[in-house]
This record gives structure tokens, C-alpha cells and sequence, in this order.
């Protein structure tokens, strides 16, 4: 068993090499089964529970402002996450709080004196407060709270307590309930500190930087598969072409379902996460005008702050798609390039004009992202083609901009239906210009034509409204599975019209406080408190 290079990632304080696993062999399986590192726990194996939380070092950019020392520390679900995506990275898991507070100590007993590892700051929380019961879920805990940790103590700042519940969205608890873990994120800033020496690690990860394409390879039964992680554009492109059948793979947050719970086999990979200007976020001038170009590699957490910072109405469906593992591994590109109808980011990237932007070889095309989907899972690539960026156009934030996002479950859940709206109003308070974008509603996420032009050239009224509900009927529909039946998600689509009127109407306009819980909760995106005012 051989590989034409060895996975290599830094890992309890060393640089380890692996080879010989498959390629779709996950981090959480390596951990448990090679490492020896149980601490990690396998919960749902799906990316949802939150047991399997690790945390993912990366050199940063120097104008990262939520890098320390030189490293980036986001979480990730080990259970869906490929092994050679660790390549030139570094792992941290719970077993590594204890490295960082010292050599075991010895104390008192009936029974003589035993050795006793100092506790993290982190975990002594949790203990104080009583956050474990069980202890299932603990670990994944423990990590979001540790990347949390570090982030405040390095900016000298403290998280507020809805902050902290935004942070741990992404891990499950079904013991002790989220209040004494709250507790315990408080708490961890009370106690003596304990920070990760980033020096080693950022040295470790220099060492391990090339240029080159990473290529590695390992058998399965008769034949070899092959993983593919390209530096650059150019790089990617050209395997793209060469390679036209192999899955093309950015946060796993899909693909690793399809192995992990369809067994599926995904032969050879290109893996674009390794690409850095994929994961380009700037504005930038277009033939369309000033737009904000997302590179089809940036994180879906990069991507939704820079669309929310930009344009009203997208915080809350920003802060309520998946959790925050998956948004730090997944992209948005990867999302819109799925195509899947239950997509929260192409009804809102529609309800922006938004376009997509498509490479084969030297060969860059657009296209609006209405275009784009042909059917249920079916899309206008063609064979060597690969998604490279999507564009919004700024002029767009002039409009009145809605984005609704309904489940079952508050957090971390899949939409029964999500709405991307669109609103330009006349001086004389017609409507001039209007987008309704549905996602849950069809075999594809698309605008809603017959409802739209209900509206356009009509008074901004109740009756209005009524017509483009009526309409709506027309443009959709709905089928009925586990999420939702027809009969509700039609209902819930009109009523979110509705919606969109009550809170942008000339006279007596819904307030925030009316609509949103998050103006009834202590928080604020992005702000935190000093460790004085907290």
C-alpha cells in the first residue's frame, strides 16, 4: 500500500504522516480507530450533533482579524470531513486541552495520593456548572468553547451570553440542557488563563506549505483512487478539463453524507479547498457595475457576513443556516452548485440579481443564477466546467431586502421552505421593481414570475398583496414529505408576502421588535463587550 505523497498535518504537538487510507476515510474514523483518540465521539455521523467537534488550524492572512498568533481556528464535524483535507493543516481535538495545562500534580486520598492533569479552563467550567451529564456530547463542547475561548482571550474580549448560544448552535445536548453550558461559557473567563502556543504549531505548518499540486492516491480492492487538492486556478482548471468525471469536493458538508450514509463511491476527487482564490470576498467593478464577487471557495460563514454587512434582512437566516462547523467548512459556491430545491442561499442570491460565474479551461462564462437550474439536481454545466464565483450587484442594497427562513427547529435545522425578497418602491409608492424567490417550493429553487408581476406596476397595498398570493398558487406546486406537506408550505409562501408588506408598508410599518427575536435577545453580530463591561 503506497501513495504518491502522504497526507501530513500537524497533530498532538508533531507533524504526522499518514498513508494508505482511502481517500474518503474521515477524520472522526481516523482519530478513533488509528490515533487512538476517542475522545472525539461519533453521534449522528451526519454533521448535525456536534459530538464529533474538532477544531482546524490554518496559516492566516495577515489581514485576518480573527487569526492569534498567526492561526486560524475554526471548528469543523470530524464525521464528515475527509482525512486528506487535513493536508498542511492542523488538528486539535479535547485531548489537547490537556497538553496545554501542564504535568499532572499529586494530591490527597484515602487511599494514598493519586496523579490529577490540571483541568482547562474550559472544562473546570463545565464542571463548576455541572454542564455534563452524560458526557456524550461533552467533547464536541468543549471545542466549540475552546475556539471561542481563544478568539476572546486573543482579542482581550468577552462573549455575550446569546453570542455564546450562537457559538454552540451546532452541538446538541439532550442531558443537562443548554443553560448550565451557558453558565460554563461564561464562567471560562473567570478562571486563570490558558492560551495555545501558536509559535510551534505555525512553524509546523510553514514546513508543511507547497505550491504544488497535492496529490495523493491509495487502493481500493482492484483499482486506486486518486485525490487531487490544486494550489491554484489555473491548476484547478486544468485537472477540471483533464478530469471531467471526478467529484469535485469544498466543505464536505454533502459529500460526506453521500459516503457516510449512502455508501456511495465517489471514485477520484479534486479538491478545491486548498485554492485561495476561490475563497476571494472583495467588491470589485464588473461590465454590470460594482458588485461583490464571493469566490465559490469561501466559507459560508466568509460569505453570508460579507452579503449581511452589505444588505438588510440577511442576519437572521445568515446566523440560522446550519451551524457554525458546517458554515466554517462549507462554501457557498458548493451550496448554489448542489442545486439542491431545499438550499437556503440560492433563494437570497436570486432575490439579489445574483450571478454565476463558470470556468472551463481558460474559458469564463455568466449567467444569472436563475438560469442556472434545469431541473430537480440538474444544472448547466457542462462536462470540465466548474463553478468559480458568484457576483451580487451592489446597486441592488437600494431595495427593500427580505430573507425568511422556516423549519421545524430553530438552529442548526433544514428549511421546509426558505424566501429571498426584493423590494423597489416608486415615489408614488407603486411597486417598480420586485423579486420572490422560493426555495422548498419545487424541484428547483426559483422566482416566483406570475406572483412578481402581480405586484410590478401596482400600488404597495393589502389588495395587492392579495392578488400576488392568489398568483402564487400558479408559480408553485409544493409536494408534501417529512419536512412539510404542500398544503402548509403554500400557505406559509403566501403568508410570508404577507410578511414582506406588513413590514415595509409606507404607513404603520411592522418594527423589528414585532417580527424578529433577535431584538428581544441580548445580542449583536460581530460586537462583543470588553472583559471589564461584559
Amino acid at each position: 500500500m503506497s501513495s504518491t505523497q502522504p497526507i501530513r498535518f500537524f497533530h498532538q504537538g508533531r507533524v504526522v504522516d499518514v498513508s494508505g487510507v482511502h481517500p474518503t476515510r474521515t477524520v472522526l474514523d481516523w482519530l478513533r480507530d488509528d490515533a487512538q483518540c476517542t475522545g472525539t465521539k461519533e453521534g449522528c455521523n451526519e454533521g448535525d450533533c456536534g459530538a464529533c467537534t474538532v477544531v482546524i488550524g490554518e496559516l492566516a492572512d495577515a489581514n485576518d482579524k480573527d487569526a492569534q498568533g498567526g492561526l486560524k481556528l475554526q471548528t469543523v464535524n470530524a464525521c464528515i470531513q475527509f482525512l486528506p483535507t487535513l493536508n498542511g493543516k492542523a488538528l486539535f481535538t479535547v485531548e489537547d486541552l490537556k497538553r496545554q495545562c501542564g504535568p499532572a500534580t499529586r494530591d490527597g486520598h484515602e487511599h494514598g495520593k493519586r496523579a490529577v492533569t490540571p483541568l482547562h479552563p474550559v472544562q473546570q467550567a463545565l464542571v463548576d456548572c455541572h454542564g455534563s451529564q452524560c458526557g456524550f456530547c461533552t467533547p464536541g463542547f468543549v471545542m466549540s468553547l475552546w475556539s471561542t475561548y481563544e478568539s476572546h482571550q486573543g482579542c482581550g474580549t468577552r462573549p455575550t451570553r446569546q453570542q455564546l448560544a450562537d457559538d454552540l448552535s451546532g452541538n446538541l445536548c439532550r442531558c443537562t440542557g443548554y443553560r448550565p453550558i451557558l453558565d460554563a461559557g461564561q464562567r471560562m473567563f473567570d478562571l486563570p488563563a490558558v492560551r495555545l502556543d501558536t509559535q510551534p504549531v505555525v512553524q509546523a505548518l510553514q514546513s508543511l506549505q507547497d505550491p504544488a499540486t497535492f496529490d495523493y492516491t491509495a487502493p481500493l480492492g482492484t483499482r486506486t483512487d486518486h485525490f487531487h487538492a490544486p494550489k491554484t486556478l489555473a491548476q484547478l482548471a486544468e485537472l477540471r478539463v483533464a478530469k471531467p468525471n471526478a467529484q469535485v469536493l469544498a466543505g464536505s458538508t454533502d459529500v460526506g453524507l453521500w459516503v457516510n450514509k449512502q455508501f456511495r463511491d465517489l471514485g477520484d476527487i479534486i479538491y478545491v479547498g486548498d485554492v485561495e482564490d476561490m475563497k476571494v470576498v472583495e467588491e470589485r467593478d464588473s461590465a454590470q457595475g460594482r458588485e461583490l464577487y464571493i469566490g465559490a471557495g469561501a466559507s459560508l460563514e466568509v460569505a453570508w457576513s460579507a452579503l449581511a454587512q452589505r444588505f438588510e434582512g440577511l442576519t437572521d437566516v445568515w446566523l440560522r443556516f446550519a451551524s457554525p462547523p458546517i458554515r466554517h467548512a462549507g462554501t457557498m459556491g458548493g451550496n448554489v452548485a448542489n442545486g439542491s430545491p431545499i438550499g437556503d442561499s440560492p433563494p437570497v442570491l436570486m432575490a439579489l440579481d445574483a450571478q454565476i460565474e463558470l470556468r472551463q479551461g481558460a474559458r469564463v462564462r455568466r449567467m444569472p443564477l436563475t438560469d442556472f437550474y434545469v431541473d430537480y439536481m440538474k444544472n448547466k454545466l457542462e462536462p470540465g466546467e466548474f463553478v468559480q464565483a458568484v457576483s451580487v450587484p451592489l446597486a441592488i442594497a437600494s431595495r427593500r431586502i427580505r430573507a425568511y427562513k422556516i423549519s421545524k427547529r430553530f438552529d442548526c435545522d433544514i428549511s421546509a421552505l426558505c424566501a429571498g425578497f426584493s423590494l423597489e418602491l416608486g415615489a408614488d409608492d407603486k411597486v417598480k421593481a420586485i423579486n420572490l424567490a422560493f426555495g422548498g417550493m419545487a424541484a428547483i429553487v426559483k422566482r416566483a414570475a406570475k406572483a412578481e408581476a402581480a405586484l410590478v406596476g401596482q400600488p404597495w397595498t393589502q389588495a395587492s398583496i392579495d392578488a400576488a398570493r392568489a398568483a402564487l398558487a400558479e408559480d408553485f406546486s409544493p409536494l408534501s414529505d417529512m419536512r412539510a406537506s404542500a398544503g402548509y408550505r403554500l400557505q406559509v409562501a403566501q403568508n410570508l408576502l404577507t410578511r414582506l408588506w406588513l413590514e415595509t408598508r409606507h404607513q404603520d410599518a411592522l418594527p423589528p421588535e414585532a417580527t424578529s427575536v433577535w431584538s428581544v435577545m441580548p445580542h449583536a453580530v460581530g460586537v462583543t463587550a470588553t472583559a471589564e463591561g461584559a
